[in-house]
């Protein structure tokens, strides 16, 4: 009997005599099963207020790179790290520059409160390609609650201190600090996860939907030109709706962990952060969205930390002058970061996904706008990649880059790793390699 090459499906039946018998399971059944190319999925995690670069840079390259002090919360996952050195912000204008640049590779800013000005970041641009699987676009999230106006560093406007994610030059997005908001935006205001819960809500949304559709298609055939163009503007949101509403239905009956929607935001940041994160899991693991940016804090954020013995406001600490005893307590704060992170990572590899886990299918930018935060340096920004990024990249090295290259340059190559590719993006004058090139 010659081998069958091709393949089958696996409900292939043998049809005679007026009967119908399934087939055995067979090699060609399992090559047609072969699961779909996982989801790659990205995460901008942002700390503020530089870091104690003295705790944190190796001097030494590679893959035998040591660990530091900072870095040595993430030594579990070092084989899914790739540590990045030499990188300056593009636009290093105190605090404003540092978040401003981060995701935008901008090289300028506006003069004053009232100017708003920088470039698309960088996790926009891929929410347009990844979105169209997705219900959300996108999701913007912060530990802190935002200034809606007002100089919050120099004379600049509180947007460049209290967002990474910009729809356009001149649209900063505001970053959702409340969890309840966030589950509303994911769930709707089904107050729950649970697919029965979540279906009846869609079908209530359905129904709506085709009520101003049909209304929507009457109302048209007796307005003037200007009006069919206003109204057309309208239908393309409708349109939107009814798009995620689809792919919700498609979703409806996926497994989630039971989660109520939350009351509010909870005073104890440990808490409140890990509402949060619990929010960006499920928002992953149910292929609500891809693409997610999370402040653990604004720039300038005067947080206290007392629960690891430092007292001080975060931002004043910052500027310690090269004291060593204020670096050093700088950086236990640093350190405490990386920890909270590692525990994200953990959940994130403890978590299915496909063949893999989460953590696999995830490229994760991790790191700050600012080095040296007492002088508000822009050189050698402490950056990391983390996670499988799908295989598009490989970890458990540490690369210093000679030159200075801008951010810009490491966004618009992480952009091509997430199949979203661009030839520039703020001030960019090139791409980054991820893996050692020689003169590099």
């Amino acid at each position: 009997m010659p081998y069958l090459s091709k393949q089958l499906p696996r409900r292939t039946l043998l049809r005679g005599a007026g009967a119908a018998l399934p087939l055995p399971f067979l090699d060609s059944m399992a090559r047609a099963a072969t699961p779909a190319k996982p989801a790659h999925r990205f995460l901008a995690f942002y700390v503020p207020n530089g870091m104690a670069m003295e705790y944190w840079s190796p001097k030494s390259e590679g893959a035998g790179y040591e660990t530091t002090p900072i870095l040595e919360p993430l030594a579990p996952f070092r084989h899914q790290i790739l540590l990045l050195s030499g990188i300056k912000a593009n636009w290093n204008y105190i605090h404003a520059g540092a978040s401003g640049s981060f995701l935008t590779g901008t090289t300028r800013g506006g003069r004053n409160e009232v100017e708003v000005i920088a470039d698309t970041s960088m996790d926009q641009i891929l929410a347009r390609r990844l979105g169209r699987e997705t219900q959300l676009a996108s999701l913007e999230m912060s530990m802190d609650r935002p200034a809606n106006a007002g100089a919050c560093t120099g004379i600049l406007s509180c947007a460049y201190t209290h967002t990474i994610s910009w729809r356009n030059a001149t649209q900063p997005l505001p970053m959702e600090w409340n969890p309840r908001a966030i589950f509303e935006k994911l769930f709707g205001d089904s107050g729950s996860t649970d697919p029965a819960i979540r279906a009846a809500r869609l079908a209530q949304q359905r129904s709506i939907l085709d009520s101003v559709t049909a209304k929507l298609t009457s109302l048209r055939a007796g307005l003037g030109s200007s009006d069919r163009t206003k109204l057309e503007q309208f239908t393309e949101s409708v349109r939107d709706v009814e798009r995620r509403i689809g792919q919700a239905e498609t979703q409806k009956d996926r497994q989630l962990p039971r989660m109520d929607q939350p009351e509010g935001a909870p005073e104890e940041f440990e808490q409140h952060l890990r509402i949060m994160l619990d929010l960006q899991l499920l928002a992953f693991q149910s292929d609500l969205t891809r693409v997610v940016t999370f402040m653990l804090s604004k720039e300038q954020s005067a947080r206290p930390y007392p629960q690891i013995g430092v007292p001080d406001a975060h931002h004043p600490l910052s500027h310690h002058e090269e004291v060593p005893e204020l670096i050093e307590r700088m950086s236990r704060i640093n350190r405490y970061h990386t920890e909270l992170f590692a525990k994200y990572l953990e959940r994130l590899r403890q978590t299915p996904d496909g063949d893999g886990t989460l953590l696999d299918h995830m490229t994760i930018l991790y790191g700050s706008g600012i080095s040296n935060s007492s002088r508000h340096s822009g050189d050698n920004l402490p950056l990391l990649l983390a996670g499988g990024g799908c295989g598009a990249w490989k970890g458990g090295r540490h690369i210093r880059y000679a030159g200075k290259p801008g951010m810009a340059n490491l966004l618009v190559t992480l952009l091509d790793k997430l199949g979203a590719p661009v030839e520039k993006l703020g001030g960019s004058t090139g791409a980054l390699p991820l893996s050692p090139v020689a003169g590099v």
